[in-house]
């Protein structure tokens, strides 16, 4: 080959070269999905059972309460203690949540309805980023009770509200509200995330729990712990007249939680969903 043949031939090479890197150049890449920035883990536990029990506030004592609604655990009665619930059976997804979830039953005309739909969500909102990333998990065998069972009005002790399932034009409530047809009655509660870090349960059920001041647990309640919200989505709509709580108005919807989480599984989420900020659905893993 003569050098004014070569030379045409590494020109040409190397114009075919460059439209090469062209091409690929504009070839788009796959879309990579980042993590959501939501600091979050669920359960889904739908209806169990129905007593007038409660092993927190009445333990041992069976018909004492008024009337609760069940989720999660399948075994929780007055006597329930935290060996019943790791060793019964459960309804929630993911399964290994092993915790009793309950709140008074709601009636309708003195008939009562359960829930269609029943998640509770475990979140690090609510306070500052730098303590989301050292919430520790929730500890095994913690009892909480959220609400106020007896109030007799909506004041500042309702912390639950009240809305209708995608009629956002309704607004919240503190107690009842009027639902158009086709839509669902739906209950809202956010349980206190900062935990005195000593004991498990107290003489109230409540005074060994903490809200939030300002973005940051209180020096009397120093560990934050995932903040458990429980969404419950009733299939009624319209007058809310009709309505009652087996404990009162719509005011006095409150919650309970046992915690029977296996501290491993607890543990594994915090670290791979909360602490980092990451959206996880019920198998703990990033959604």
């Amino acid at each position: 080959m003569t050098t004014k043949g070569a030379a045409m031939l590494a020109s040409r090479l190397i114009a075919l070269l460059t439209l090469l890197i062209g091409l690929v150049a504009v070839v788009p890449r796959p879309a990579v999905a980042e993590p959501v920035r939501v600091a979050e883990f669920l359960a889904d536990c739908p209806f169990s059972h129905r007593l007038p029990d409660d092993p927190i506030v009445f333990p041992g004592l069976p018909g004492a309460s008024h009337m609760h609604s069940f989720f999660g655990s399948r075994v929780t009665n007055a006597h329930t203690q935290l060996n019943d619930l790791l060793n019964g059976a459960t309804n929630c997804n993911p399964a290994v949540d092993k915790s009793s979830y309950w709140v008074p039953t709601l009636y309708r005309d003195g008939a009562p309805v359960e829930p269609a739909i029943v998640t509770f969500y475990y979140l690090g909102e609510g306070v500052r980023d730098d303590i989301v990333a050292r919430i520790q998990p929730l500890p095994l065998g913690l009892r909480i009770v959220a609400g106020n069972a007896m109030a007799t009005g909506p004041d500042h002790t309702t912390i639950s509200r009240w809305s209708c399932l995608h009629a956002g034009h309704v607004g919240a409530s503190k107690d009842f509200v009027t639902c158009p047809p086709g839509t669902m009655l739906e209950s809202y509660l956010d349980f206190p995330q900062c935990w005195n870090g000593r004991d498990l349960d107290s003489a109230d059920h409540k005074s060994h729990m903490a809200y939030p001041v300002a973005g940051a647990c209180p020096s009397t309640h120093p560990v934050p712990v995932p903040k458990l919200r429980q969404v419950i989505r009733y299939p009624v709509s319209g007058d809310p007249s009709h309505f009652r709580l087996a404990s009162g108005g719509g005011f006095t919807m409150h919650g309970d939680f046992f915690n029977a989480w296996p501290a491993a599984e607890m543990e594994r989420r915090v670290r791979d969903c909360i602490r980092p900020i990451i959206k996880c659905g019920a198998d703990g893993r990033p959604s």
